[in-house]
C-alpha cells in the first residue's frame, strides 16, 4: 500500500472520529424529572428505558433526575421553572395539568405533536387516562393506575371463605373481615383489610366515593364538591372499619407499610395502587387474588398516577427531542416493558396486544383487572391550587379516621377552605 493510500485512509479516519466526536458533543441534552415515591423496581427500569433509547437516539442525551413523591415533584419543578431552571421534561402527576398550565410552566403535547400522525398517536391512548383541558392535551399518560383490592386467598381459605372470590360490596367487606381478623389474646395478628388514609388518603377515599356514585370535582378545576351526603356516606363507612366494625386497625394506615403488611400478612385485604401489583407478585409467598373496588352503588374507582409533560421554557430543539423520547417511551412495545416491570398499567390497547404483554398476563391474570376496571373509571381529583386542595382532603379524612372529627365535620371544613382557595378561578 503506498503512503499516500495510508495517509489518505488516516486523514479519512481522523475526520470520522472528529465528526462522531463532535456530534456527541452536540447532543440535545434533556433533564427529566422523575417521582421515584412509588412502589416497584422504578429507577432501575427508567434508567434501562433512557439507555435503550440513546442507544439508537445518539443526538439525545437524557438525565433522569429523582425528585421525591408526586407532591414534592410539581412543587420542584414550578420552583425551578419561576427560577429559569426547569427540566425540559418530567413525569408528574395528571392531576397536577391545571396547576402547571395556571403557572405558564407547559407546553400543550397536542400542539407539538398536531399532524394527523400525531393525532392518531394521541387517540391511541386509553380515553380514561386523557384529560382534555382548553380542547388541548397537556401530557401523555405514562406511569398510570387505579385503585383496586388486594386479598390473600391462603387467608381466606384458612377462614372459611371462598380463597377465589373477593368481597363484592360494602357489606361483604364488612362480613369477610370479621372472619379474617386473627387474634392472640389482646393482639391482632391478621387484620381484615387496610385502606390506607396518610398521607396521600385523598385517592383511596376517592374510590370509595367513587363506588358510592359520587365525584369530588366539577371536571373543571374550578370547583369540589366534598360534603355531598354520598363523600359523608362513604367516609363514614372507611372510618366504622375501624372504630365500629374492628376489622382494621385503629387510627391512620400508613400509605408506604400497607403492601408490605400484606406481603407479611398482616391483613388479609388491602386497597391501594395497581402499581404494587409486581412488588406483591415477586414478594408474597402466598396466592393472591385482585379485584375491582367493592360497590355501595356502583362499581367505580379514580385512575392515579403520573403524565409525561414537556416544558415551556425548554429550546424548540429541546422540545422536538422531548417529544421523540415521549413517543418511543409511550409506544406498545416500551409500554408493556413498564406494565410489566412495575404493575402499573399498560396505557394504550395496542399495548396489551404485544407478545410481551399477552404472555405476562397468562402468569400475571391479576394484572387484568386495572385495565377492566378502567371503563367504570373517573379522573383523579384534580383543580387549580391542587397540592393545597388535595392536602385539604387529606387532613379531612385523616381526621375522620383519627376520631378528632366526624366525617361531615371533616368534609365541611374542607369543602369551606378549597371554595376560598378555588374562588379566584370561578
Amino acid at each position: 500500500m503506498s503512503v499516500a493510500i495510508r495517509l489518505s485512509r488516516l486523514a479519512a479516519a481522523l475526520v470520522l472520529v472528529s465528526a462522531t466526536s463532535a456530534f456527541a458533543a452536540d447532543a440535545v441534552k434533556l433533564q427529566m424529572y422523575y417521582p421515584i415515591a412509588v412502589g416497584g423496581k422504578i429507577s432501575h427500569t427508567v434508567e434501562s428505558l433512557v439507555a435503550d433509547f440513546e442507544k439508537t437516539h445518539p443526538d439525545i442525551s437524557i438525565q433522569p433526575v429523582y425528585t421525591g413523591d408526586y407532591a414534592t415533584t410539581v412543587t420542584k419543578a414550578l420552583t425551578a421553572f419561576r427560577g429559569g431552571n426547569a427540566p425540559q421534561m418530567a413525569v408528574i402527576g395528571d392531576i397536577e395539568a391545571y396547576s402547571l398550565i395556571d403557572a405558564g410552566a407547559i407546553v400543550p403535547v397536542s400542539d407539538l405533536a398536531n399532524d394527523a400522525a400525531g393525532k392518531a398517536w394521541i387517540d391511541g391512548f386509553y380515553p380514561a387516562f386523557i384529560r382534555h383541558i382548553q380542547n388541548k392535551v397537556w401530557s401523555i399518560p405514562f406511569q398510570r393506575s387505579t385503585v383496586v383490592l388486594y386479598w390473600n386467598k391462603q387467608a381466606f381459605e384458612k377462614a372459611g371463605l371462598n380463597g377465589e372470590s373477593a368481597p363484592q360490596n360494602w357489606q361483604q367487606v364488612v362480613e369477610f373481615g370479621k372472619k379474617l381478623v386473627m387474634r392472640e389474646g389482646s393482639d391482632v395478628k391478621q387484620w381484615g383489610i387496610e385502606i390506607p388514609s396518610t398521607p396521600n388518603g385523598y385517592w383511596n377515599f376517592q374510590g370509595i366515593a367513587a363506588t358510592n356514585g359520587s365525584h369530588l370535582d366539577n371536571g373543571k378545576g374550578t370547583a369540589v364538591t366534598f360534603n355531598t351526603a354520598a363523600n359523608v356516606e362513604a367516609l363514614q363507612w372507611l372510618t366504622d372499619l375501624a372504630q365500629k366494625e374492628g376489622v382494621s386497625p385503629k387510627g391512620a394506615i400508613a400509605w408506604g407499610t400497607t403492601p408490605q403488611d400484606f406481603i407479611d400478612g398482616k391483613t388479609a385485604m388491602m386497597v391501594t395502587t395497581t402499581g404494587n401489583l409486581t412488588t406483591v407478585h415477586d414478594n408474597a409467598k402466598f396466592p393472591f387474588g385482585v379485584a375491582m373496588l367493592p360497590e355501595k352503588t356502583q362499581r367505580g374507582s379514580p385512575t392515579g398516577g403520573g403524565n409525561l409533560y414537556v416544558f415551556k421554557n425548554a429550546s424548540p430543539e429541546q422540545q422536538k427531542a422531548a417529544m421523540e423520547f415521549i413517543r418511543w417511551v409511550s409506544a406498545p412495545e416500551q409500554a408493556a416493558r413498564w406494565s410489566i416491570a412495575t404493575g402499573y398499567v399498560a396505557t394504550s390497547p395496542a399495548a396489551w396486544e404485544t407478545d410481551a404483554m399477552k404472555t405476562y398476563v397468562q402468569q400475571v391474570p391479576q394484572a387484568l383487572v386495572a385495565r377492566e376496571q378502567l371503563k367504570y373509571s373517573q379522573p383523579e381529583l384534580s383543580t387549580y391550587n391542587s397540592v393545597q386542595i388535595q392536602e385539604l382532603l387529606n387532613h379531612a379524612v385523616e381526621a375522620a379516621v383519627t376520631q378528632s372529627k366526624t366525617p361531615e365535620q371533616a368534609l365541611s371544613a374542607a369543602q369551606q377552605q378549597a371554595d376560598r382557595l378555588l374562588k379566584p378561578y370561578q
